[in-house]
């Protein structure tokens, strides 16, 4: 029979995961099945005992009729052992393609969000064993290499929040005990008996291939011990950029060419890999040809330019400079008063609460350098290179330009700053959380 977790139990799988302030305030993904309402229990019980607090989070994605009465269900029986409770709505027009990935997608960004505003810094979530087992199938069926072998991280680090796994290394009968020896109902999605999903095709296939010696515990482990090689790739990685990349606020980077004839092949390619996801804003990498591609050129010694993953990448001097492809920027975004805003997947930026109304973010492109550069003497202006100025953002209005805030720009008709900051924050950053350049 297995055997309900403990609080000692939890400690012991929340302790490698911190630092956690001194009374931790952390919050919970919570759907109401057995696995996200133990964690939700037991979050609450070993922050309590710290003097914290843990808020239990529901996205109602409203894809099935029942979804609002179970999201209601559970807050009810959340209330009842005094666990704070919000539900999220995911509103909009749904898709009809690609529903469990853009569903993901979008319960990840309301979660991330609340906790962002509330000022939560670690985001729990109830991912054990078998889904890591689960995922580790899935992902060697698409042919994935050492980061998708090592499947779910036990803790990522996002621009505001963090992503906290605890019980990666639990059984999933251990959570659903957890809940019975407490006498805690919970809700059984029907989604996960859809064969038309690749998930529940692969937890199909774990009792056969049990058999075979591929249990859910040894695909566990094999999964753990790959995620051990991934990190140590990562910090080969975060160490050769931060001795031969120089990253820049405007999100360019100068790179030392000799970089990727000194490393270690794999080195050298996840480095070219991080600079264009950080550099381009892209979620995912470039497909591995592409990269092997461009990297064979910079190992030889690149000659002229060459573009990859919404990036240029040319010599520049002594250098190699990585900046953003002009033609592949984000279209204008209306800004907002007050609000925080992400654009072209690489900046992020607060505007002003007196900003007013009428404000677009865009690419300053090659037009508004011409027209910078007649109302600006060039060198009163920061050393940017001329490759990037076109892709900088700038503030317009009515008027036309109205600021460039890397160069410094800000038109004399406007009495205030249009944003209280603007940093360059890809989805991807250069390095892995842990890892600071300056």
């Amino acid at each position: 029979m297995p055997t309900p977790l403990t609080a000692a139990d939890f400690a012991a799988l929340m302790a490698p995961l911190g630092p956690f302030e001194a009374r931790p305030h952390v919050a919970v993904a919570v759907s109401g099945g057995a696995d996200s309402l133990s964690l939700a229990l037991l979050a609450h019980d070993w922050a309590r005992e710290r003097g914290g607090r843990a808020v239990a989070l529901t996205v109602d994605h409203g894809l099935r009729p029942d979804s609002a009465a179970e999201a209601a269900q559970v807050g009810s029986w959340l209330s009842d052992l005094g666990v704070s409770h919000h539900v999220l709505r995911w509103d909009g027009a749904k898709p009809s393609a690609d529903i469990q990935a853009q569903a993901r997608a979008a319960r990840y960004g309301l979660l991330e969000d609340w906790c962002a505003a509330a000022g939560v810094l670690h985001l729990l979530l109830a991912h054990h064993r078998d889904d890591q087992a689960e995922t580790l199938l899935l992902r060697l069926a698409r042919g994935s290499g050492v980061d998708g072998l090592a499947a779910m991280a036990p803790v990522v680090e996002g621009f505001a929040v963090r992503l906290l796994r605890p019980l990666l290394g639990v059984d999933r009968r251990r959570l659903a005990a957890t809940l019975a020896a407490r006498g805690q109902g919970w809700v059984e999605d029907p989604s996960n008996r859809n064969a038309a999903y690749a998930r529940v095709r692969m937890r199909a296939l774990l009792p056969i291939l049990a058999g075979e010696g591929m249990t859910v515990e040894r695909l566990g482990r094999t999964a753990a011990r790959l995620g051990r090689a991934r990190s140590a790739l990562e910090t080969m990685v975060a160490d050769a950029a931060a001795r031969w990349v120089a990253p820049h606020p405007a999100g360019h980077m100068l790179v030392a060419p000799e970089v990727f004839r000194l490393v270690p092949e794999e080195v050298g390619l996840r480095l070219l890999s991080r600079l264009v996801q950080a550099v381009g804003g892209q979620d995912y990498p470039p497909r591995e040809e592409q990269i092997r591609r461009s990297y064979g050129r910079l190992r030889d010694g690149m000659v002229g330019g060459a573009t990859l993953a919404g990036c240029r990448i040319a010599p520049l001097r002594d250098r190699i400079l990585v900046c953003r492809e002009a033609g592949r920027m984000a279209p204008p975004l209306p800004l907002v008063p007050g609000a925080t805003q992400v654009w072209d997947g690489r900046f992020r930026l607060k505007v002003a609460e007196r900003a007013g109304s009428g404000l677009w973010i865009a690419a300053l492109g090659a037009t508004g350098a011409k027209r910078l550069a007649a109302l600006v003497k060039p060198r009163r202006l920061p050393d940017v290179p001329a490759a990037v100025r076109p892709t900088l953002p700038a503030i317009y209005d009515q008027q036309g330009l109205c600021a460039v805030p890397h160069l410094g720009y800000n038109r004399g008709t406007v009495a205030e700053p249009v944003l209280q900051w603007i940093i360059a924050a890809p989805a991807v950053p250069l390095t892995a959380g842990g890892r600071c350049l300056v």
